[in-house]
């Protein structure tokens, strides 16, 4: 992969990592739950896993699980689960307490995550099948490159989402507002379950 194309790749990576997803709703939560020194452990754990599923999307993983009916229904499914199971969690968050001491997702969750989010699946089959050129690079090395850049771009994009959560739990103190903060992102995140059924 030469300079040009590491550099649009890694664009590529960044915008598809900072635009609205499951992935960035959790890291905001965590964000206003915990804050961000004690949440960074979230924006880790997506990065570093959407940089796993890019490599193995790469050498055809993700067009074996696409085209295997079963095993793309039980994903969805588990993934459905888990959405509606991570904004019950959200809505029972309570207030956001001045030493941080809410509940974060922390690293093997956000890592998990993103196996299970339609967003993060619909990047990484994009992802290999626009910038893996197996013809002219070597494909281990091609694919190791892709997911090193996605997750060395992703993690500042988490990290906004961290923060944004960080300082809107700052701003949240109160009961009533944070209550509502909190019903919101639980809306958003079970709302984003249809797209998993596109």
């Amino acid at each position: 992969m030469d300079t040009a194309q590491a550099l649009a790749f890694a664009l590529f990576a960044f915008v598809a990592a900072v635009t609205p997803g499951p992935s960035n709703a959790m890291i905001l939560s965590t964000g206003a739950a915990v804050g961000a020194w004690r949440g960074i452990t979230c924006p880790i754990g997506a990065s570093l896993g959407m940089g796993v599923m890019i490599v193995l999307s790469a050498f055809g993983v993700g067009e074996i699980v696409a085209a295997a009916p079963k095993v793309v229904i039980a994903m969805k499914m588990a993934g459905s689960l888990f959405l509606v199971w991570l904004a019950w969690q959200i809505v029972n968050a309570g207030t956001f307490e001045a030493d941080g001491q809410g509940r974060a997702t922390g690293f093997l969750q956000a890592f998990l995550f993103q196996w299970l989010n339609p967003k993060g699946w619909l990047v990484a089959l994009s992802a290999g099948s626009t910038y893996l050129v197996p013809v002219q690079y070597n494909q281990i090395s091609g694919a190791l490159w892709m997911g090193t850049l996605f997750a060395a771009a992703a993690f500042p994009a988490g990290m906004l989402w961290l923060a944004m959560g960080a300082l809107m739990a700052s701003l949240l103190r109160g009961e009533r507002s944070a209550r509502r903060f909190n019903i919101v992102m639980a809306l958003a995140l079970a709302a984003s379950v249809v797209l998993v059924w596109r």
